[in-house]
């Protein structure tokens, strides 16, 4: 990123040029958390410092992802502490400030960190961490986190490490060792420079570790781990055994389709340009939509994809796109549109999956926006993707809530009403960007205008 040249009276009383901090993001699989962890460090790049990713090989579309939100994505070797340094080595900032890929900085963090560090007699720090989730639990770990960090001087990969480029470089960087790289570099910086700034700002991280084994059973075995390699013990044996316990959380992705015979379906279209136009123009928003779901399934944002059919699984369209997709079909079941979605989402919970869902009205859809309503489901009960109409695109759920009974469907307030049930209800959600479906002639423009963009199954680039 180029300089900008003085203006006038720029040598008379300028301040101190603003110090650029470098954020790197190591990177592997990560493509159901990558987006919403670089959507949050857009501010910080367009203030003009750098985000770096750093991928270890990833399978799934975490490169593709992360591109268009980076300054710079490289392929490393596998192992954090090796992209971490292959990352500063690229980087041009001068703080340097390592990321997990499933965490998120405050929106002011890079530039609470680059102020307070050069206000303190301090060369390296941390944030406070706070977990994502809401059991009470989380809150006593995170805690102890921080209450053991300040303690010790000893800061956690979770707490998002920064330090002064000048003295990564003294102490040779992160140790190449699979697991307590973190605690390793902390003891190294403060012998060199001291103990760590500690900021109270928090970096919230996933649940997820947490939440697959229980938060205090985690803990215990971290403690553990940590006292062994306190004790001596190798970092390899202990990786091993670490990551022995790790696992993905399982998503499935629903869609809800109907049958498209002429004269049921895009009956707002029908008026205007006829039922079987209409018609044809609701297969290929089906279409379309199915494709955009298997790319997320080859991308590993999703594990795996089902196609909900109305009024039933028989009809030859369900058929053909189950052999053409690789989709498993299920039957809708419901007296309304919100039982129907509660049934479906629910089942999916049940066998253990976290579930999204959408319909098939929407082209502005993509890969990056379901990467985001996967990642919220680490920190939120439900995520929704609000529509321009009033209602929503997509709904996801991480446990059963009642969150649809009661809601006046296919209205301007079907939204609104849903937000005031999760009040009510006590429910955390998160909303993702407003998009906008195809229903009325006027929407058939806009979609003919997206068609010349890229292909919806890619990744954006």
């Amino acid at each position: 990123m180029g300089s900008r040249p003085p203006g006038p009276g720029a040598n008379q009383r300028s301040g101190p040029a603003p110090v650029r901090v470098s954020v790197i993001v190591p990177a592997l699989d990560e493509a159901r958390a990558i987006v919403a962890t670089l959507v949050a460090l857009q501010p910080a790049r367009a203030a003009g410092h750098e985000v770096i990713v750093v991928d270890g090989g990833s399978v799934d579309a975490t490169v593709a992802l992360a591109a268009p939100l980076a300054d710079h994505v490289c392929v490393a070797a596998r192992g954090r502490a090796l992209q971490m340094n292959a990352g500063a080595a690229l980087a041009t900032g001068r703080i340097l400030l390592f990321l997990h890929a499933d965490s998120r900085l405050p929106a002011d963090g890079v530039a609470t960190l680059a102020r307070e560090l050069g206000r303190s007699d301090r060369r390296w720090g941390r944030f406070d961490v706070a977990i994502a989730g809401r059991a009470h639990a989380l809150r006593w770990v995170e805690a102890l986190m921080n209450l053991r960090s300040r303690a010790t001087g000893i800061a956690t990969g979770d707490q998002a490490i920064f330090v002064e480029r000048a003295l990564f470089l003294e102490v040779g960087g992160y140790p190449d060792q699979p697991l307590m790289e973190d605690i390793e570099i902390s003891r190294r910086l403060k012998r060199a420079a001291g103990a760590p700034l500690c900021l109270r700002q928090h970096v919230v991280t996933s649940a997820r570790r947490w939440e697959r084994h229980g938060p205090w059973r985690t803990v215990l075995a971290m403690w553990r781990w940590r006292f062994a390699y306190w004790r001596g013990a190798d970092p390899v044996a202990l990786a091993a055994e670490y990551g022995a316990g790790r696992a993905p959380s399982r998503v499935t992705l629903q869609v809800f389709a109907k049958n498209p015979v002429p004269g049921t379906v895009k009956t707002r279209l029908a008026s205007t340009i006829g039922a079987d136009a209409a018609a044809a123009h609701y297969v290929r928003l089906v279409e379309r939509t199915l494709a955009t779901a298997v790319a997320a399934r080859e991308a590993g944002i999703v594990d795996r994809v089902e196609l909900w059919c109305a009024p039933d699984v028989d009809a030859p369209a369900f058929n053909a796109w189950r052999e053409r997709y690789d989709v498993e079909l299920k039957a809708q079941a419901g007296d309304d549109l919100g039982a129907k979605m509660r049934h479906a989402l629910h089942e999916a919970i049940a066998g253990g999956f976290r579930a999204v869902l959408i319909g098939t009205d929407c082209p502005a859809f993509d890969l990056s926006y379901l990467a985001r309503a996967v990642a919220a489901l680490d920190e939120h009960a439900a995520v929704f993707g609000p529509a321009e109409d009033g209602g929503y695109v997509l709904v996801g759920l991480a446990r059963p809530i009642d969150a649809f009974s009661g809601i006046p469907w296919s209205s301007a307030g079907t939204m609104a009403a849903t937000r005031a049930k999760l009040r009510s209800a006590g429910i955390d959600w998160q909303e993702l960007p407003t998009l906008w479906d195809v229903d009325a002639p006027s929407d058939l423009a806009r979609w003919q205008a997206l068609t010349a963009a890229p292909s919806p199954t890619s990744a954006p680039r």
